[in-house]
């Protein structure tokens, strides 16, 4: 090793140097990619639901010109059990309350709250289904609920909006007033902060009540979210088959399926669609947890960018040695395969030299064994490796020279 690096002039060393360091940090910004995606849970939700990649979890987003009702996120529900009866998915697991999809949908407005204390007006969220399997925000007392409970007069508020209404975190089972209505308060959540959060919408005090509370006693423009985890047997397969369902209107819908959203192939395919990307020509207001998502997608473009770049220049360095080695090279097929051969054959004699040692070994009591023939059997081992190395060296040295006396025949003629 040392007599090698000795060998090599100070550029070569400084390309070496220069390629390493471009190696490590492309290794680094993969390892921050991988951290930053798998970081987005709400991303992530098939993985969750199971860890055989067989379900695929799509978004849907619409304009109020689409007009989706609950009736119509029901119809859907029943052509999907149906769909999937025909295509043989069933639930194989042995539990009875498993199920082959889950789905949430969500409509956003503003709804006023009130306690003996004041009132406030919020940003609200009015749920139905499963959303909370979608988004587990933190919680800081309480639960959860669920938009296909019978109860409806439920709501969940986060930390600012609990100490505005009632000086506390710890108020699951306390009743708020809207529009007159008791409703209880089931949870209290942490509204999640940061710079990408606060531009995503999260910028104020936010509850969470059911849709069908949001469309009596607040103001909405409708459901313009719908999430759904399901099988997805062959690539594709969910994302179509909700496209069909809910995307036929296609400038007032938009259907994307998270599962893949931030693999390699996405991320270079949005590198491609640099400059036109942020180009929306559809009616429809994102949720705080997609553009979140759609913010990761740039910085994780950019960091595939930077991560090409930090790949390409030790590659090319690499080529360039693998080059210089090949028209330098002093050997050809035929010794490399001769050499393997040669290796092949020492690989064999010794385990049959093993072999034939071990059953001795077998055959000889051990009240028979002699100290002095162990040695002498020992050393007559390795004087034959040692001659055996020997005579190697000296085929090497033997073919060498003869191809250099071939090459000056050839140079003089």
């Amino acid at each position: 090793m040392k007599k090698w690096l000795r060998s090599l002039s100070g550029k070569q060393i400084k390309l070496g140097l220069s390629a390493g360091i471009c190696a490590i940090l492309f290794l680094i910004l993969t390892g921050v990619i991988a951290l930053l995606a798998g970081a987005q849970a709400e991303q992530r939700v098939a993985r969750r639901w199971s860890s055989e990649k067989d379900v695929a979890q799509v978004s849907c987003f619409f304009s109020p010109n689409a007009e989706i009702t609950p009736d119509s996120i029901e119809s859907f529900e029943h052509s999907l059990d149906n769909a999937l009866k025909e295509a043989s998915i069933e639930q194989e697991s042995p539990n009875p309350g498993a199920r082959l999809w889950a789905d949430a949908y969500s409509a956003d407005g503003t709804i006023t709250l009130s306690t003996d204390k004041g009132s406030v007006q919020a940003d609200a969220l009015g749920i139905g289904g499963d959303f909370f399997l979608f988004h587990q925000l933190q919680l800081l007392s309480g639960s959860y609920f669920s938009g296909n409970d019978l109860m409806q007069d439920y709501v969940i508020l986060d930390r600012d909006m609990a100490w505005q209404l009632f000086g506390s975190v710890d108020v699951a089972g306390m009743l708020v007033n809207i529009a007159g209505s008791p409703h209880m308060v089931i949870g209290v959540v942490e509204r999640p902060d940061g710079r990408l959060h606060e531009a995503a919408g999260l910028d104020g005090p936010r509850v969470f009540v059911s849709y069908g509370t949001l469309e009596a006693y607040g103001k909405s423009g409708g459901i313009n979210h719908f999430e759904i985890v399901m099988p997805n047997p062959v690539k594709q397969y969910a994302l179509n088959y909700v496209r069909e369902q809910l995307g036929s209107q296609e400038r007032e819908v938009e259907v994307l399926e998270n599962s893949s959203r931030y693999g390699i192939g996405k991320r270079l395919r949005m590198l491609m669609d640099f400059g036109t990307r942020s180009m929306n020509g559809k009616a429809i207001t994102y949720p705080y947890w997609e553009n979140v998502a759609r913010g990761y997608e740039d910085i994780l473009a950019l960091l595939t960018l930077f991560q090409m770049l930090f790949l390409i220049y030790p590659s090319g360095v690499l080529l360039v040695w693998i080059v210089i080695l090949w028209k330098n090279k002093t050997w050809t097929a035929k010794t490399v395969f001769v050499a393997l051969q040669d290796r092949l054959l020492l690989v064999r004699d010794r385990r049959k030299e093993k072999g034939r040692s071990g059953k001795k070994r077998e055959k000889k009591s051990w009240l028979d064994d002699d100290p002095e023939d162990s040695i002498k059997f020992r050393l007559d081992k390795k004087k034959k490796k040692k001659e055996q190395r020997l005579q190697r060296k000296i085929e090497k040295e033997f073919q060498t020279e003869a191809k250099k006396t071939v090459r000056a025949s050839r140079k003089e003629k």
